[in-house]
């Protein structure tokens, strides 16, 4: 099934007038995600909050439903987030760590998450271990191995698609070796769920964060964490939960729910859960296989005619890349690159060193920019950028 172009574009006015390639930061919503927040939001305005959600909530469990459906697991496995850093934060504070426990991760992890992992360095004293990777980017098993049976690591925590590569991890083969070994598999796909196929049957993790702004094309302020059976059967919980997740049992005791919702707050932003709902309806109407079968021919294009351009480097090293791809241009610093491409109504991104500290360093580069296609571009519009990105 080939994707309808003319429609999804129809769909998307506001790709019309530009041309948009930060989808890895924030995508353009299509128009029923916009409408859905608004009619949810005149509901609020007309009858009030409560009233709003009395008469909508069935539709607001039916978020829970799809997000399911979508990654192959259950309502129940689901909890709303405001953003992938919410989901992470909550998911890491359920973790019981002692002093010395090791926590394994990969030198392309997200510069928010490694902060996370500092501060449980500084208050808990734990020790974080970075797995080798091997010339092309991927991960080296073998050390991986090799730290898991020297180190037994309470935590291994890895992130799918890196915000600053194009670079998609093996996580597959790491889901294999913490399910052998028995250890808490933390999941960042931020950057893969809505360009990519995510099923967590096949992705066996304990704890897994997601953003609706990036390439799902939801409202920013969105997410969701999904959480298996096996964390909430054990009690699995964060660290600081409310009235929505447990019930006050007596003055110095309290029961959890049995849902993943033990790790959301009562107070939701009911519009943009419905406004997530929308753009995962719309996808699911589109196809994910599909998606990803036009996105593999745009960055395809993409990444064969950027690196004919004089001066042009690019720095996506994997032998699986995805819809990200980072260049930089001889004797023009990213932040001029991208200020000049914004002149000609070209909207991307750069991810300075800090947003990927230990993996640009590696590379030698201070930073690059950042250009992320979804599926309403065109090739069309490749050539355009193609053409700006020369004569820069």
């Amino acid at each position: 099934m080939k994707l309808n172009l003319d429609q999804i574009r129809q769909d998307t006015p506001n790709c019309l007038d530009k041309l948009y390639f930060n989808n890895a930061g924030a995508s353009l919503m299509p128009k029923p995600v916009v409408a859905k927040i608004q009619e949810y939001l005149i509901e609020e305005e007309k009858y009030g909050g409560y009233a709003a959600f009395d008469r909508n909530s069935d539709a607001i469990q039916q978020f829970y439903n799809e997000t399911a459906q979508m990654i192959d697991a259950a309502p129940h496995n689901i909890a709303f987030a405001h953003s992938a850093t919410d989901a992470y934060a909550k998911a890491l504070s359920a973790i019981d760590f002692r002093e010395g426990d090791v926590l394994l991760t990969t030198a392309d992890d997200y510069v928010t998450n490694h902060m996370q992992f500092l501060s449980l360095q500084k208050r808990f004293g734990i020790v974080i271990k970075k797995v080798q990777t091997q010339s092309n980017g991927d991960i080296d098993f073998e050390d991986f191995e090799r730290i898991i049976k020297e180190k037994k690591p309470k935590l291994i925590a890895v992130t799918h698609i890196p915000t600053n590569s194009g670079l998609v991890q093996d996580v597959e083969k790491v889901s294999e070796i913490c399910t052998r070994e028995n250890i808490i598999f933390l999941l960042d796909a931020c950057q893969s769920v809505g360009q990519l196929p995510v099923s967590v049957a096949k992705i066996k993790c304990d704890f897994m964060s997601v953003t609706g702004r990036k390439f799902l094309r939801g409202p920013r302020g969105t997410g969701f964490l999904y959480i298996s059976d096996a964390m909430l059967e054990q009690g699995s919980h964060p660290l600081f939960i409310d009235g929505a997740g447990a019930i006050w049992r007596s003055e110095n005791s309290f029961e959890l729910i049995e849902k993943a919702k033990r790790f959301q707050y009562w107070e939701l932003p009911y519009a943009l859960v419905l406004g997530l709902k929308e753009a995962i309806l719309y996808q699911k109407n589109i196809g994910i296989e599909n998606i990803q079968h036009y996105n593999d021919e745009v960055m395809a294009y993409l990444r064969q005619n950027i690196a004919s351009i004089p001066g042009v480097a690019t720095f996506d090293r994997g032998s699986v890349t995805s819809n990200i791809l980072t260049f930089t241009k001889e004797n023009k610093p990213i932040l001029d690159l991208k200020a000049a491409l914004l002149k000609k109504d070209v909207y991307c991104s750069i991810s300075a060193r800090e947003s990927g500290l230990i993996d640009f360093d590696k590379k030698g580069i201070p930073g690059v920019v950042r250009i992320s296609p979804h599926y309403y571009n065109t090739i069309a519009e490749v050539d355009q950028l193609l053409n700006h990105i020369n004569e820069l």
